[in-house]
């Protein structure tokens, strides 16, 4: 599976709160588990957490840790 980038427009928002991602550090996801689909853009960390906190996306994707193994993910 291979995926295309490419640089948003300038006037590319955060989908979190709007801002103009290039006014920030914008960082660019995709669901690679659904077909790769169109980029979703933020404007910083920080707008991508609450995204995910919000949307609930941890939920069931987290590696599950147990401090008697001595391997690390």
């Amino acid at each position: 599976m291979s995926t295309t980038v490419e640089t948003p427009d300038t006037d590319e928002t955060c989908t979190y709160c709007g801002s103009c991602i290039f006014d920030h550090d914008p960082i660019c996801v995709r669901d690679c588990d659904d077909d790769c689909g169109s980029p979703i853009y933020f404007c910083n960390y920080a707008c991508l957490s609450a995204y995910i906190n919000e949307n609930s996306l941890t939920t069931g994707n987290a590696c599950e840790w147990n401090p008697n193994e001595s391997d690390c993910c």
